[in-house]
């Protein structure tokens, strides 16, 4: 049998496992290790719950998230799921790599437990990487860098952490209008972003590159990569040596050019004498060949002076003649060596030639013995004819110079211009004999073109005119200026003909007109005149008085 304190003890126990039962509700839960994927969608699954109640089905129970990323989860039941949206994407490059929250269960609003959750935010390849600006700004490099040296280096960044490799992108060398300079560049690590010089550079040619540098993902399947272009100035240094000018090019390929110092010629006669000598081409003048350096020249006559008859300014490159040339006959020309080098570097030198030709003195220009030189064609199919003067003679337009005694000076050079619609019709030899193209000239055309005749020694130059007519198939040239053929040369036959036929008429009348005239001038004669005459005596002697027959006998 049952005491009372018995029963009372039993009740107590009763009461404490109630409320142990009850407790309970919050009990068995753990802390929350998990993980979720970068860029989950909403109400991705993190975790269960493993608390003893279900916060659905017993009221007195409540559950709290808390902590500084508490807002990314909720939850559902006793399940725990990812707080996401379109606009709020998990991101691990913002968020970092772990989430840190905090779950409180509550029972009867008192706390009955506090479990910790973790997750882990799995890396996902989302981001491409960037080249970090500092790294591919412009450089300036001087051409002097020696080949297989470091130029720059260039750095990317991957916010994901993937591995880099860099590469100096020469697909676009093939491409037109933007091929690029990659051809001067190399990358002997790939992850490092050294870029090295693979071939020397040359202000004079190129004074500006442009590289392409191709950074990729190599850790990843999607393999991002980006690319940056890369402006590298090239500095001058004095790596050229002086050139005469002008500088004529005889090698060109894009990067390098070659050229040749001119040669530089004048005349002289045997009076010139403390005379500055202006060459051609000229004046005589040498640069650096650094143009960004200009460094100052110095320059010398290495041979040919002369003993003295030739000096030059160290300065200015001007040449003077001191003493005259006694005998050209013994000395026709003098051809001098000179040099001009770096003030601050005598080894860096170029060595260009002069040439003095001595001539007899020019008295007389040349002139031509007419102004005007008459010209014919006949008309033909021929590709080349030699133009005829009158009594058909070949046509020859020569200059005289009386500073020779046959005339003949053998440097005149003729030239042709036409001053009528006659381009490329005529051509005149050195000899002055004018050729024309007579397949495509017509009959009746007409062409007047401008002889000159040049002094190549003296410069002078002689101006004629050569007018030029084509005649018709088997029409004959004219004998002179003045012949009858020439007056009817322009005309057809029967044309020819009627002229003629009207003269003759004209004359005919004429000659009529004439006699009536001097018969009525006869009529018109004094009395007395008209007497004397009859008489048979000059009308100028006075008639003398009747002879009376006394006198008679």
């Amino acid at each position: 049998m049952l005491t009372p304190w018995r029963l009372f003890l039993c009740q107590m126990a009763l009461n404490i496992f109630y409320h142990i039962a009850k407790a309970s509700l919050c009990l068995g839960g753990q802390d929350i290790f998990a993980t979720v994927r970068e860029n989950s969608p909403t109400g991705e699954f993190i975790a269960n719950l493993s608390i003893n109640g279900d916060p659905a089905g017993a009221s007195s129970i409540r559950l709290c998230l808390t902590g500084e990323n508490a807002d990314w989860f909720y939850l559902e039941g006793r399940t725990i799921r990812l707080n996401s949206s379109f606009s709020r994407a998990l991101d691990r490059e913002v968020l970092g790599s772990v989430l840190i929250a905090a779950l409180t269960c509550y029972e009867n609003e008192i706390i009955r437990g506090r479990y910790r959750i973790m997750v882990e935010i799995l890396n996902e390849n989302d981001n491409m990487p960037h080249f970090i600006e500092d790294t591919i700004q412009p450089r300036y490099i001087s051409e002097l860098l020696s080949v297989n040296s470091m130029v720059f280096t260039v750095k990317a960044r991957d916010v994901d952490g993937d591995t880099i490799t860099y590469m100096v992108d020469k697909s676009t060398n093939c491409v037109p209008l933007i091929k690029t300079d990659a051809s001067y560049f190399r990358i002997d690590l790939p992850n490092s972003g050294m870029v090295i010089l693979d071939k020397p550079l040359d202000y004079e040619t190129k004074t500006q590159l442009q590289v392409v540098i191709y950074a990729v993902e190599t850790s990843t399947k999607e393999k991002y990569s980006t690319t940056a272009t890369v402006t590298v100035n090239v500095l001058d240094g004095d790596d050229q040596y002086p050139q005469f000018q002008p500088c004529a090019p005889v090698y060109e390929d894009g990067d390098h050019n070659i050229c040749t110092n001119p040669v530089y010629s004048v005349n002289i006669t045997e009076t010139d004498e403390d005379a500055v000598l202006y060459f051609s081409p000229g004046p005589i003048l040498a640069e650096d060949g650094d143009k960004n350096i200009l460094t100052p020249l110095v320059y010398s006559i290495l041979s040919g002076d002369d003993n003295g008859r030739f000096t030059i300014d160290s300065k200015t490159g001007e040449i003077t003649l001191r003493h005259r040339v006694e005998n050209r006959l013994l000395t026709p020309s003098f051809r001098l060596r000179i040099m001009a080098a770096q003030v601050n570097d005598p080894k860096k030198y170029s060595v260009a030639t002069a040439l003095i030709h001595v001539l007899s003195e020019n008295r007389f220009p040349p002139f031509f013995n007419k102004t005007v030189y008459k010209g014919f064609l006949i008309e033909s199919s021929s590709p080349a004819t030699l133009v005829t003067t009158y009594g058909n003679q070949v046509l020859l337009v020569q200059a005289i110079d009386r500073d020779f005694r046959d005339g003949i000076n053998p440097k005149l050079r003729y030239t042709m211009q036409p001053l009528t619609g006659s381009s490329k019709l005529y051509h005149i030899t050195q000899d002055g004999i004018v050729i024309a193209k007579t397949d495509r000239l017509r009959a009746f055309d007409r062409h007047i073109l401008e002889v000159i005749a040049t002094d190549e020694e003296s410069g002078e130059a002689a101006h004629a005119s050569v007018d030029i007519e084509v005649l018709q198939r088997g029409q004959p040239v004219p004998r002179s200026p003045f012949g009858e053929e020439r007056l009817f040369g322009d005309m057809h036959a029967g044309m020819a003909g009627g002229i003629a036929a009207v003269v003759f008429i004209v004359a005919v009348l004429a000659l009529f007109l004439f006699l009536w005239l001097a018969k009525r001038r006869r009529e018109r004669r004094d009395p007395v005149e008209r007497g004397a005459v009859a008489l048979g005596k000059h009308p100028n002697v006075e008639a003398s008085a009747p002879i009376s027959p006394r006198q008679v006998s």
